[in-house]
């Protein structure tokens, strides 16, 4: 019988780095392993080494997007002799905290060690897009973009269906992030009418534009909203917004799958977030499709703020605390009764909160023994 040599050591595996075809598996995967050996250090060792990073700094590079401990980055400041997209490595000294240390769209400090770059700085957000990591998650808030002005909200008008207690969410998402919203209804092609909610959106004054990428309709609007500003497609995973992308620069090429079959749903054709940069001052974070979206810093109580024409109703309840879910004499539910607030709107009000207080384990109209409200984590 053979023996095994037991010196002989095994052959690491070499993984190709190709960062335009497998750009979310193309890198390493160790820096958790970093991330925990800094945590084990004292904070006067931690806050040395971050003294060590420059203080002051002018942004000189934006981030397209980023796969753990590598970056890659569009160069914005004169650097002669360097290329104007390019892979850095993130300095292991940067402090992350409650949110993602960097997310597509952050202006970043680029510093060149020879033929090396290093980010070694993050400039301040002017706004973020984010929503609640997950519970086993070192991080409270997962950063989807940064710096953007605009929240795209791509749906499908049919294949997948039209969801509106998404768009609902990302209305919400849109507003504690700081930008505006533009609700995009794709595959008009396939469409044999309106969606019946579609109403309620244009009385709240969200700008909604319809398109198609088989007959164009739509995209030249779509083309004039987008220019000049930094906005972010996001939405269920199979509505379109890559086909999107497409037709806008056809010279993108970026890869698409259809529908399933069984499931009628959408399939993650986009893996990574990723910032593209097309003609006419178009800016696009497209991030991967999602089927659910958890809200950031938002309360249980809150939510009814969130619902213009459900705050505006809620000053006649008898409650000053009233859920409008189940109190007498709500001026809310008397105002879904009466029709002057849209069904669909209530509903999509109620699974929110509901979601809410079972996220955060609590009841309708429950506090703190301190008298400070819930907070989601």
């Amino acid at each position: 019988m053979k023996r095994k040599n037991l010196d002989k050591k095994k052959r690491a595996a070499v993984r190709e780095k190709d960062w335009e075809r497998h750009g979310d598996t193309a890198f390493s995967h160790d820096l958790a392993r970093h991330r925990r050996a800094m945590a084990r250090l004292p904070e006067t060792a931690i806050s040395a080494g971050q003294d060590a990073l420059p203080a002051d700094f002018t942004p000189n590079a934006v981030v397209i997007a980023h796969a753990k401990k590598w970056v890659f980055v569009q160069l914005t400041g004169e650097l002669t002799g360097q290329p104007r997209e390019r892979i850095c490595l993130i300095d292991e000294r940067l402090h992350e905290g409650e949110d993602s240390l960097i997310a597509p769209g952050d202006r970043v400090y680029v510093e060149f060690e020879g033929e090396d770059a290093f980010v070694r700085g993050v400039a301040p957000r002017t706004s973020a897009l984010g929503r609640p990591a997950g519970a086993h998650d070192r991080l409270k808030r997962q950063v989807l973009a940064a710096n953007v002005d605009q929240l795209v909200i791509v749906a499908a008008l049919v294949h997948p269906r039209f969801r509106p207690g998404l768009v609902d969410r990302y209305l919400i998402t849109a507003e504690t992030g700081g930008v505006q919203p533009l609700l995009v209804l794709n595959k008009a092609d396939l469409a044999e009418g309106e969606v019946e909610e579609l109403a309620i959106y244009l009385d709240l004054g969200v700008t909604v534009v319809r398109t198609s990428c088989v007959t164009g309709e739509g995209l030249d609007t779509l083309r004039t909203l987008l220019a000049g500003k930094t906005s972010v497609f996001s939405g269920h995973s199979g509505v379109g917004k890559t086909s999107l992308l497409n037709a806008l620069d056809p010279e993108l090429e970026l890869h698409t799958l259809d529908l399933s079959r069984v499931t009628e749903k959408g399939r993650h054709a986009t893996t990574l977030a990723r910032l593209f940069m097309i003609a006419g001052g178009i800016r696009v974070i497209d991030t991967p499709g999602i089927r659910h979206l958890g809200l950031w810093d938002v309360t249980p109580a809150e939510v009814a703020f969130y619902f213009p024409e459900l705050a505006a109703a809620a000053p006649d309840c008898k409650y000053r605390n009233c859920t409008h879910v189940h109190e007498p004499d709500c001026a809310v539910l008397r105002a879904v009764d009466e029709g002057r607030i849209p069904a669909p709107r209530y509903a999509s009000y109620a699974r929110i909160r509901a979601s809410l207080e079972s996220e955060t384990g609590t009841t309708p109209g429950r506090v703190r023994p301190t008298g400070e409200p819930w907070k989601l984590l």
